[in-house]
């Protein structure tokens, strides 16, 4: 196990399982568990995509694409998982679903073989909401916009502080599943405490980076979480 402090952030370099029972008080878990990514994709046909290349994608199309047990986080006062879909079998029915939608624009719904959006389940039991936030491929929107992806399932720093946001008064974020770090870049810009967890070292090196860049901005970056309303206004109520 490695691990290194950065600013208000403590990341470990191991497996979740070994780290978590030897962690202190956590006021929330926000994560994105990995869930069968290891296959070849396939198109909206069906028809499984040739060529070479990265295979990560949709879940669920091969026998072999197995979730983890993720159930422990339940054992936390508040949780927000993405991918909560794929989890469906380990998490409480629950109202309080958070949305990403990708694409923002409807004239562009149906036009790529990756899911329009994403779910996460919440602990908080409020209405569902929905962001959006563009992040198709190389069209993304916002301050990553002309970043390359880091890690296949990178996520937008703007979609990590919206759910930061929801945490409320909660002082220390845990990711357990950390990847590239955006949860916590997220948290350090919005003032919290993080704690993540990684077992690549590939992506928590480059987690480590990230988030020591987010410390180094300071004060004049903590910011609310950007959020693009409906006609005029980012979040539905779905309720």
């Amino acid at each position: 196990m490695r691990e290194e402090i950065i600013g208000n952030a403590t990341l470990y370099l191991g497996d979740c399982r070994d780290i978590l029972p030897t962690l202190g008080k956590v006021d929330a878990v926000v994560t994105d568990p990995p869930y069968g990514i290891n296959y070849v994709p396939r198109d909206t046909s069906g028809e499984k995509r040739g060529g070479g290349g990265t295979s990560y994608g949709q879940v669920g199309l091969l026998e072999d694409d197995k979730a983890g047990d993720i159930r422990f986080i339940l054992e936390y006062p508040f949780a927000i998982v993405w991918g909560g879909n794929y989890f469906a079998d380990q998490l409480p029915p629950n109202a309080s679903w958070m949305i990403w939608d990708k694409k923002a624009d409807p004239a562009h719904y149906g036009k790529m073989t990756f899911a329009d959006c994403e779910l996460a389940w919440c602990s908080d039991g409020k209405p569902a909401r929905i962001f959006r936030h563009i992040w198709n491929g190389i069209v993304r929107q916002g301050e990553e916009a002309n970043t390359p992806r880091v890690h296949p399932t990178q996520k937008p720093v703007a979609l990590m502080r919206w759910c930061v946001e929801r945490t409320k008064e909660a002082e220390t974020i845990l990711d357990p599943f950390m990847g590239s770090g955006t949860t916590g870049v997220a948290a350090v810009q919005m003032g919290k405490q993080f704690i993540g967890i990684e077992r690549e070292p590939k992506y928590f090196d480059i987690a480590c980076k990230r988030i020591q860049d987010a410390q180094r901005q300071g004060d004049m970056f903590i910011q609310q979480p950007e959020v693009i309303k409906p006609i005029s206004t980012g979040v539905l109520d779905l309720a």
